[in-house]
């Protein structure tokens, strides 16, 4: 077995050898550039501006059309001798047919017509400030986004790197236990210990290898799910760097998660400002220009008109106050969403703090336990080169100190988790 497993031991660490260095800024800058909602952010303040410049060409332009329009209205005239279709009256009073002052005959038109809006300042002004407020909850949105990312990006990145100085602290106990069998040899060569005793050390030391090996599958695998959710193609073998996260100052009421609610809300009161436009006095120029006749055309039948349309909603049900209603009840709905974020936000953080603060008092406790135990492994060591100890004890100490490494490893990596969680939520 152990001829088996030192192999792929040294395979791998030749392989780290070679490996790329990575850190956490190099992950964060790919997960960024390969997120597909921040790319569509990037699109979506495209489309809000081109839909400004729509709107604007809209109040601001005249709309000119072509319009071409045939109706046929022919009628059968009754004389005594006969009865004919004629395409018009030509003055006939006995006939069947459309009654000839509404239909004259029929119509025929061809003409271009204009229409230009005279006063389009109000309404320009409510939808410049509806696309610059929708720029601002876009650019919110990406802002929010990144954070998201940085947030879940981290949190990967500390499940990869616990993964790697797990296998670390192994291989240091590995090394440490190869120290001690070049002594034991010697010992068992001078009749010390008996071959058995160190042979109980080499099962010993593959079990840790098989942890090794253990650990760095788990590393393997967390650095898939890190490419994966970075958007990261290749495979290449990566050795990322340690990190120290600190916790942020308390931004207190300043919190970025606010910005969100205050755009809603000034996005609820741009969009009743839109629909109040249907209520103020509307003024607009029409002018037309071609054939417009009731009866078979000629060009002497070819014109142009113009004049002015105006509008004004005066009564349309009571829906505007409906509207106004709708507003209030949304902006409420809005301040309670935004009271209970709050609330939720300082129990998250005060939650963390305290897991911090226990975290801090148990990480001293185990560090202090390590000095003992690194007192009585110095101990163990003289009194096993001279037979004191039972090779059995020696090798239970090597498996506590594991075990309780292992322990203020893992509590130094739930720290920096809930640190990088307290900073998600503090910002």
């Amino acid at each position: 077995m152990k001829r088996f497993l030192f192999p792929l031991i040294l395979l791998f660490l030749t392989g780290m050898i070679n490996s790329q260095k990575r850190d956490l800024n190099y992950y964060l800058d790919q997960a960024t550039a390969n997120s597909p909602l921040i790319q569509k952010n990037k699109n979506n303040s495209k489309i809000i501006e081109l839909d400004f410049q729509q709107t604007q060409r809209i109040l601001k332009n005249p709309v000119i059309n072509l319009e071409f329009n045939i109706l046929f209205a022919p009628i059968i005239t009754h004389t005594t001798s006969s009865n004919r279709l004629d395409i018009v009256s030509n003055g006939s009073d006995s006939y069947s047919g459309y009654d000839l002052a509404i239909t004259n005959g029929g119509q025929y038109q061809a003409f271009l017509t204009l229409k230009q809006p005279l006063n389009p300042k109000s309404s320009l002004d409510a939808y410049s400030r509806r696309s610059e407020l929708s720029r601002k909850q876009n650019e919110n949105s990406t802002t929010m986004t990144i954070h998201e990312l940085e947030q879940l990006v981290s949190y990967q990145y500390l499940i990869c790197l616990k993964s790697k100085v797990q296998r670390k602290n192994v291989e240091r106990q590995i090394s440490n236990l190869d120290d001690q069998l070049k002594v034991m040899q010697k010992l068992v060569e001078n009749a010390v210990f008996k071959q058995t005793d160190i042979l109980l050390l080499e099962i010993e030391r593959q079990n840790l290898e098989i942890d090794t090996k253990s650990f760095n599958d788990d590393y393997a695998a967390n650095l898939y799910d890190m490419n994966l959710l970075c958007g990261i193609k290749d495979s290449t073998k990566v050795d990322i760097q340690e990190i120290d996260i600190q916790l942020k100052p308390d931004i207190a009421a300043n919190s970025q998660f606010l910005t969100s609610y205050k755009l809603d809300s000034l996005g609820i009161a741009s969009d009743l400002s839109i629909t109040e436009l249907k209520y103020k006095p509307q003024l607009n120029l029409f002018a037309n220009a071609g054939l417009n006749a009731v009866y078979i055309p000629a060009f002497n039948r070819l014109g142009f008109s113009a004049g002015l349309t105006f509008s004004w909603n005066l009564y349309d049900g009571n829906q505007r106050k409906l509207e106004k209603e709708k507003s209030n009840v949304n902006i409420n709905t809005l301040q309670f969403e935004k009271t209970h974020f709050m609330s939720q936000l300082e129990i998250n953080k005060n939650k963390i703090k305290s897991q911090i603060n226990s975290l801090n008092e148990r990480t001293i406790l185990i560090e202090n336990q390590m000095k003992e135990y690194d007192k009585l492994y110095t101990v163990y060591q003289h009194e096993l080169t001279q037979g004191l100890i039972s090779v059995m004890d020696f090798k239970n100490l090597l498996k506590d100190i594991t075990v309780k490494r292992q322990q203020s490893l893992l509590l130094k990596m739930e720290k920096l988790m809930l640190i990088n969680s307290y900073n998600y939520w503090n910002y």
